[in-house]
């Protein structure tokens, strides 16, 4: 790996990236080093409601309270990033973004004790080898760029991939404009 870790940092999909599962998406990566990089799809929501699998969790569901594609490794697993008071020992939470962690969901909300504000539960998760995500972002199918805590709970999780790039410097900006569809323009 050359360039250092990219935990933390976002990757926005580029019109290099296409149709399928990662158009338009936008991914927090948290892992990347030698053996490769996994991360969470942050705008892919689901019509599957957070109390149908997780009704113990659902008080703390962050806006839309449904459950998320994380992407298309492991659907059956359930990651859960979790704002959280920074200044309370949380078990089970580890910071990746100012007050936003990952959280372990295999105890209870009772069992964690205060801290918590909200979460959000995410299906699978995007995964790659090693040098695999080096060789994507060689290619320009990824800008990667630093994550914002609000967007990693956002309420508008549709609009997330435009957001994110209309704030880059740049020519990276422009790209918030580009059409769905290029042929229809």
């Amino acid at each position: 790996m050359t360039g250092g870790s990219l935990t933390g940092k976002l990757l926005v999909a580029t019109p290099v990236i296409g149709d399928g599962t990662f158009e338009r998406s936008v991914v927090l990566l948290l892992e990347h080093g030698d053996e490769g990089a996994f991360g969470l799809v942050l705008n892919q929501p689901t019509d599957l409601d957070l109390l149908d699998p997780l009704p113990q969790w659902y008080s703390l569901a962050a806006y839309p309270s449904v459950v998320f594609v994380g992407g298309p490794v492991e659907q059956e697993r359930a990651i859960a990033l979790a704002r959280a008071d920074a200044t309370v020992a949380i078990e089970g939470w580890s910071p990746v973004v100012g007050r936003i962690g990952t959280l372990d969901l295999t105890q209870g909300p009772d069992d964690i004790g205060p801290g918590l504000e909200e979460i959000r539960v995410f299906a699978g998760y995007a995964g790659w080898q090693e040098g695999q995500l080096e060789g994507e972002i060689g290619v320009g199918a990824w800008f990667v760029v630093d994550a914002w805590a609000e967007d990693l709970l956002c309420d508008d999780p549709e609009a997330l991939w435009s957001r994110v790039l209309r704030r880059q410097r740049g020519t990276m900006s422009m790209f918030a404009d580009y059409p769905a569809d290029p042929s229809a323009n």
